[in-house]
């Protein structure tokens, strides 16, 4: 995932003193609140976003991260989306990853499993809370959050919704994706070198083994290294299987433009997976891999101003609306 907007946005928020729901004016329209969530590891650190009206529990979306050090608002960017969620009566929970920010533990040191079985945790935390339906959970899940997400819902027959923004289905094939859609140089040097590392994961080798094999550009630090053994084998086919079998309704969110996963194998295979009905599928022809407008994100000024000015116009147009709409039909009304 590109990180630079989030760096733009992050950096906003630092230089003008500004956090929490405004930057430069921009306020949002739902409450938001601190919240501790537990963890493997001690707790996360977390947001809650509510409606600002609401008589009784309200339905939840979970959100789930991609790859990286993530902070609960993922620097911000969150926030329109769960203001979209917060004006169709859904709140919101996220939570920084673990050693990010005040959260315990250190999410390198995770595989998929073990970030699954901490949402499954958070949860079941939050059907004990007086301000959540326990029976309207929705979960949301980006980028490697595909790995996570199924498998959490396919096991909770309960949960009651999945939104899924561009999930890869395999680690390797993903890899070799992004590589070939954004390697500058000589592809097939670059390819030759992906094979020398791949081998050295599949036979167990150790980070001396992966610098010997001359990796590409910067090499990859050792606990970046020791995470990636943990989780190359990742494919989320299985669980979307297992997923089929419970019948939870998925709103799957792809851009035209992305370049870290094969956005056209993902929706071939979960239309092919999941059952018939059963998956809606939404492309936005002019985003990028995180669903920011593809002209926003290929432009590091004009991500900064739309930041400062319009940060609900980063994403692609139409994407706050597809939020409310799913969950007002899925979450709010019961369907």
């Amino acid at each position: 995932m590109r990180r630079w907007i989030a760096m733009v946005c992050g950096a906003l928020l630092v230089a003008t003193g500004l956090g929490g729901a405004a930057a430069w004016g921009n306020t949002f329209t739902m409450e938001e609140r601190a919240v501790s969530l537990p963890g493997r590891d001690g707790t996360l650190d977390g947001v809650l976003t509510l409606p600002e009206h609401r008589s009784g529990p309200v339905p939840v979306v979970v959100f789930v991260h991609g790859d990286g050090p993530v902070d609960a608002t993922n620097q911000g960017l969150y926030r329109p989306q769960f203001e979209a969620l917060a004006r169709a009566g859904v709140a919101s929970v996220s939570w920084s990853k673990p050693g990010v920010g005040g959260s315990g533990g250190d999410w390198l040191r995770q595989d998929q499993a073990d970030r699954a079985r901490e949402v499954s945790h958070v949860v079941e935390e939050l059907r004990r809370w007086p301000e959540i339906d326990p029976d309207r959970v929705g979960l949301w899940g980006a980028s490697q959050g595909g790995w996570v997400v199924p498998a959490v819902a396919a096991a909770d027959p309960r949960i009651a919704l999945v939104i899924l923004v561009s999930p890869a289905i395999n680690w390797l094939r993903q890899g070799e994706f992004h590589l070939r859609a954004t390697h500058d140089g000589d592809e097939a040097t670059a390819l030759a070198a992906r094979d020398r590392v791949n081998a050295v994961l599949e036979r167990g080798g150790s980070y001396e083994d992966y610098l010997a094999a001359r990796p590409v550009g910067e090499p990859m630090s050792r606990p970046r290294w020791d995470f990636v053994t943990r989780n190359f084998r990742s494919d989320a086919t299985a669980s979307l299987h297992d997923l089929a079998a419970v019948g939870t309704p998925v709103l799957l969110l792809l851009g035209g433009d992305d370049r870290n996963v094969d956005a056209h194998e993902t929706d071939r295979v979960y239309r092919a997976t999941l059952r018939p009905g059963q998956v809606r599928v939404r492309w936005f022809p002019d985003a990028g891999h995180t669903l920011a407008r593809s002209e926003v994100e290929d432009d590091q000024v004009r991500a900064w101003l739309t930041a400062v000015f319009a940060p609900r116009r980063l994403m692609a147009p139409g994407l706050l609306q597809a939020l409310t709409d799913v969950a007002r039909e899925r979450l709010t009304t019961g369907v």
